[in-house]
């Protein structure tokens, strides 16, 4: 295995940021890795990556164990933090090389020129880092943590901030490069998961919750269906609660919810009989096709610590 977590754990104070979490990403094998805010996603990076200690518990890069204070142990890591701190004022040419010689690579020249075409900066190389744009500089971020041209790349939240078509284009560079990589990928974008990987973990609380390929878990949550309806005027939720037998019911708006059955079929004759009964018109009723915001949502909603 290209990445191996058992047992991780870090605490601060008295909050358990991540709670003897394991999971194990082959290679080449690009794994999204989702949570609400303060789940623990960028804690755990941080201690793939050996920039934050554990507390207990063990990770494994290529079968070599990571420490800390182990540089070497390091290498075969590329990471991109979420900050992706860059030094602004330096070219983007020039920083490469600056980034290569703390590498310690040999040839610094080649493998700056391999890294600006992989990520596609060719057309921006001699600028300043401050004159691009934000597609731009995550592209630098991304081609530091290349230079060495490491096994496994940990990508925390690479297409933040991103126009739509920064994110394509962003997107197109992750894919590629997946092909021989293995690659952890944090975003709060599903839709770039969904775009990207095959498989998903989902943190919650600093524990997995999900850990199973995209489709298995769409298809293990359809057990329960969601239903919008829309009325034509505004509808109490406490009026639908007394007919709902303890489904959930959510309301988006004055006059339309979200209603979860585990039997579609029998909930809508319900929802028509009522209708029926208290003159009440129903603009539109119809199925939610379950996607990973609706699986996300179901797995994490109230279980987050902000």
């Amino acid at each position: 295995m290209s990445i191996q977590v058992k047992n991780l754990s870090k605490t601060y104070g008295e909050q358990k940021a991540v709670d003897h979490i394991s999971f194990e990403i082959g290679k080449p094998e690009i794994v999204g890795f989702l949570g609400p805010n303060g789940a623990g996603k960028s804690t755990t990076m941080k201690m793939i990556t050996g920039f934050l200690p554990s507390d207990a518990g063990s990770i494994e890069i290529s079968g070599k164990p990571i420490h800390p204070g182990d540089i070497t142990s390091k290498k075969k890591i590329g990471y991109l933090p979420e900050s992706n701190p860059l030094y602004t004022d330096m070219y983007v040419r020039e920083y490469l090389h600056f980034i290569a010689g703390i590498h310690g690579l040999k040839d610094s020249e080649a493998a700056t020129a391999r890294v600006i075409q992989q990520v596609g900066l060719t057309p921006e190389a001699n600028k300043k880092i401050h004159q691009l744009s934000k597609g731009y500089k995550q592209r630098v971020g991304l081609a530091a943590a290349l230079l060495h041209d490491p096994e496994v790349l940990i990508l925390d939240e690479p297409t933040s901030g991103l126009d739509p078509n920064q994110l394509i284009e962003i997107r197109e560079v992750i894919r590629s490069l997946a092909e021989t990589k293995t690659i952890l990928f944090s975003s709060h974008i599903l839709q770039e998961v969904e775009a990207l990987c095959d498989r998903v973990i989902i943190i919650s609380k600093g524990s997995i919750v999900a850990d199973s390929k995209l489709s298995e878990l769409k298809s293990s949550s359809k057990k329960k269906s969601t239903i919008r309806i829309q009325f034509r005027e505004a509808i109490s939720i406490s009026s639908l609660e007394a007919i709902g037998q303890g489904d959930k019911i959510v309301g988006i708006t004055p006059v339309v919810f979200e209603w979860e059955t585990m039997d579609v079929n029998q909930t809508q004759k319900r929802i028509l009989e009522w209708s029926l009964g208290q003159s009440v018109h129903i603009e539109s009723l119809q199925n939610i096709t379950q996607d990973l915001e609706s699986v996300f949502k179901s797995l994490t909603l109230n279980n987050s610590k902000e």
